[in-house]
C-alpha cells in the first residue's frame, strides 16, 4: 500500500500543551478524518505536517519524501486550508487567482473560475464583505485550483450550511477516485466524516488513541450498557473507555460482535464517531 502521508513519532512541546509520539499514515485514494476535542492537537498536527510548525522530533514524509528536505517540491502538489487563516480581507477572488498563479506552476485559472461559479463565490467582492462560509468556500476553491495530489484541510466545512457542505464533500470524494489522491481533514462535524471518510484518526491531549478504517469502527465498536459489577467480566483488551453513572455503566468496546457471543444477555449498541470521542474525553479507563 502506498502512503501519501506518513507521520512517525511526532513530538512538539509548548508550555501548556504537547504532541506526544503522534503516528499515523494516510493511504492513497482515501479520505482520512482527524477528530479530537478543542485543544487536542489537531491543528498543531496539521501545521507540523505542512511545516508551519517545526516539530521537536519525529519524521514526516509526504509522497515518500521528507517534508524538511523536499518541502518546496512537495508543496507544489498540496492544497492546504487552515482554520482561522486565509487571504487578506481586502483581496477579491479574481485578484487571489492572479496572486496564486504566480505561486503554483500548475495553477489552472479556467478551473479556478469554474469552481468560483459552481460555489457562487463572487469574483469582484472583497473578502471582508464575505460571510464565514463564503470565505471558507473561496479558500477551498483556491486550494484545489492547481490540481494538487493531496488536500490537507483544518475544519474546512465549518461555517458552511448543510447543502454547501454536501457539495464540498462530494467534491472531495470525486477528488480521491484516482488512487494517487487523498484528503486529510480535521473536523468537529463528525456526521460529515461518517459520510465520506475511509479512515478515522482520533487524537486526545496530544496523543493518538485510535487510527483505523471508519467501517471497522462503525461495525465492530459498540457500547455495552451494564451494571458496575459486570465490567470486570469484559475482556480488558476490548475496553476503550468507561462512563460510570449513578445507576449503571456504559462501556466502549472494540469487538462488539465477539462480546455479544460471549455475553448474549448484554445490551450492546452500535456507535457513532462522536460517541467514541466523548468516551475518551469524559469517561475513565
Amino acid at each position: 500500500m502506498e502512503y501519501l502521508i506518513e507521520v512517525e513519532n511526532l513530538n512538539k512541546s509548548y508550555p501548556e500543551f504537547s504532541l506526544k509520539n503522534v503516528s499515523f499514515k494516510v493511504p492513497g485514494g482515501c479520505i482520512m478524518g482527524l477528530i479530537g476535542e478543542n485543544g487536542a492537537g489537531k491543528s498543531t498536527t496539521i501545521k507540523s505536517i505542512v511545516d508551519l510548525v517545526h516539530a521537536d522530533s519525529g519524521k514526516i514524509r509526504i509522497f515518500g519524501k521528507d517534508i524538511y528536505k523536499k518541502g518546496k517540491e512537495i508543496r507544489e502538489d498540496i492544497g492546504v486550508v487552515l482554520d482561522g487563516t486565509g487571504f487578506h480581507e481586502t483581496l477579491k477572488a479574481r485578484e487571489i487567482g492572479r496572486f496564486m498563479g504566480k505561486i503554483y506552476k500548475n495553477w489552472d485559472e479556467k478551473y479556478y473560475q469554474r469552481l468560483l461559479k459552481t460555489f457562487e463565490v463572487p469574483g469582484n467582492k472583497p473578502m471582508k464583505e464575505f460571510s464565514t462560509g463564503m470565505k471558507m468556500k473561496l479558500m477551498i476553491v483556491a486550494a484545489m485550483a492547481h490540481h494538487p495530489k493531496l488536500l490537507i484541510l483544518d475544519e474546512a466545512t465549518s461555517g458552511l450550511d448543510p447543502v454547501v457542505r454536501d457539495e464540498i464533500l462530494d467534491m472531495f470524494q470525486e477528488f480521491i477516485q484516482d488512487e494517487e489522491h487523498s484528503v486529510l481533514i480535521s473536523s468537529h462535524i463528525t456526521s460529515d466524516l461518517e459520510k465520506v471518510a475511509d479512515y478515522i484518526t482520533f487524537i486526545h491531549k496530544g496523543e493518538i488513541f485510535l487510527s483505523e478504517e471508519k467501517d471497522r469502527i462503525m461495525e465492530e465498536y459498540g457500547v455495552v450498557h451494564c451494571r458496575p459489577e459486570d465490567v470486570p467480566s469484559i475482556d480488558a483488551d476490548m475496553i476503550m473507555g468507561v462512563s460510570r453513572g449513578v445507576y449503571g455503566c456504559d462501556v466502549l468496546v472494540s469487538q462488539r460482535n465477539k462480546l455479544k457471543q460471549k455475553h448474549p444477555n448484554f445490551v450492546i449498541d452500535r456507535i457513532k464517531l462522536e460517541e467514541v470521542l466523548l468516551f475518551k474525553v469524559k469517561g475513565d479507563k
